[in-house]
């Protein structure tokens, strides 16, 4: 039996269904691939401000990463999205958790820059998207296909070798693939707009922030910010925050976390470059190769995705 052919108005709005899923998922790989190269570059902004000291840098990063929030929220008048979350009681507590989560990853980051870890720190962005694959499968029932569970063990077992080449734990490293892991689950569960969303963290953060850049003053002086050169690269840190993690949560929210974890292998790699080549830390020959595994582990991925998108579009 043959089935009834589908008539033009029943296929055309399904066609179009389907172009627009493909264009916000293009958009959604746009804006992540664009957060992670400026996180990838955003150690040298670090290592350049290592005298302000990792807690001072996290507030002010706060501070002004919340002025240009500010600025957004108004310039695409934002301010009535923002009230209704601010009044919304249970979202403001995942709110809550996500600030806590992001000024831990923000603190260990910039602490591992500054005490001359960055290729720790790279490591442990190499670990996260196997905390995301696992959030995924836990909470989100996500499953992987063949290709993915072999890139995913090639992974493991780079991990396992640098834990070797390294001699111990990598704190650091398993500190902040957690942190950030839960952090964009909880961001891509949370009921609230990339802008709107990090605008309430900050804000939830701003206080401490404050308090602690007072108390510094107070204690030691201007300090830094008597400086113009310093305080100049203290203010970019506000834009050098916000807008990668505006494109990161935008992008999250229209990608699959086992997809969003793949492309944090960019972010690591600039970062491995940078700490041999720019602040001459040292390499090893176990550590080398668990990066090149993990560099294998990326084109096994992304390869399988090039293929389902194939097979999709054919």
């Amino acid at each position: 039996m043959t089935l009834p052919e589908q008539s033009p108005e029943v296929a055309a709005p399904a066609a179009s269904l389907s172009n627009a899923g493909s264009s916000e998922t293009s958009k959604g790989v746009a804006a992540a691939l664009s957060a992670y190269l400026l996180w990838g570059f955003l150690p040298i902004l670090f290592r350049l401000l290592e005298q302000a000291g990792s807690v001072l840098i996290v507030a002010e990063r706060t501070l002004w990463s919340l002025l240009l929030l500010v600025g957004i929220i108004v310039a695409t008048r934002g301010m009535a999205d923002v009230r209704n979350l601010l009044r919304d009681w249970r979202k403001m507590r995942i709110i809550g958790l996500s600030a806590i989560l992001l000024v831990a990853n923000w603190l260990l980051y910039v602490w591992a820059v500054e005490s001359g870890q960055v290729l720790e720190a790279s490591f442990g962005y190499f670990i996260n998207p196997l905390v995301n694959v696992a959030i995924g499968m836990i909470f989100l029932g996500e499953r992987q296909n063949r290709l993915q569970t072999i890139a995913i063990g090639i992974a493991a077992i780079a991990i396992v070798i640098q834990s070797v080449g390294l001699g111990n734990v990598p704190y650091i490293a398993l500190g902040l693939a957690f942190t950030f892991g839960f952090y964009g689950y909880i961001r891509k569960t949370a009921e609230a707009g990339p802008a709107t969303g990090l605008f309430a963290e900050t804000l939830v953060v701003a206080p401490f922030a404050m308090s602690y850049v007072i108390f510094d003053l107070a204690t030691n002086g201007p300090g830094v910010h008597a400086d113009p050169t310093l305080l100049l690269l203290l203010v970019l840190t506000g834009p050098a925050t916000a807008v990668p993690l505006l494109l990161f949560t935008y992008g999250v929210r229209r990608l699959r976390l086992t997809t969003i974890g793949m492309f944090q292998y960019l972010a690591p790699s600039i970062q491995f470059l940078l700490a041999i080549l720019l602040f001459g830390e040292q390499l090893n020959g176990l550590r080398l190769l668990s990066f090149v595994l993990i560099w294998v582990s990326l084109v096994v991925f992304s390869y399988d995705s090039f293929r389902q998108r194939r097979a999709r579009l054919a």
